[in-house]
Order: structure tokens, then C-alpha cells, then sequence
């Protein structure tokens, strides 16, 4: 029983690093060189305003 469920387990051990293996994402060694373009604008740009709560009033926080 004992030696079942140990050959079992080293089975599937085995066929987890298999599949870890054989199926990990490969990266390419290829570096590229292009400098990314800058995009300028002279538009002013958008001030963003947070709708922030009065000092006495809490958020919900669910629980």
C-alpha cells in the first residue's frame, strides 16, 4: 500500500517537472536598438481632480 501510493506520487512528481519543462514561455535573445519616439505636444495638459470625502465621512469598506 505504502509503495503504491509512493511510486504513485514519484509518477506524478515526475511528469509535474516534465510539464514544467517542456512548457515554460521561451524569450528571445534578440535586443533591438530603436531609440522609442518621444511624442511632444504643446497642449496644456488636463488637471485631474479627485473627488476626495469631507475629513468627517468615511468610505464604505464592506465589512
Amino acid at each position: 500500500m505504502i509503495l503504491t501510493i509512493t511510486l504513485i506520487l514519484s509518477f506524478l512528481v515526475a511528469v509535474n517537472f516534465l510539464l514544467l519543462i517542456f512548457s515554460c514561455n521561451k524569450t528571445s535573445k534578440k535586443t533591438e536598438s530603436t531609440k522609442p519616439r518621444i511624442i511632444r505636444t504643446d497642449k496644456p495638459t488636463p488637471t485631474i481632480v479627485s473627488n476626495q470625502l469631507p475629513a468627517g465621512q468615511l468610505a464604505a469598506t464592506g465589512s
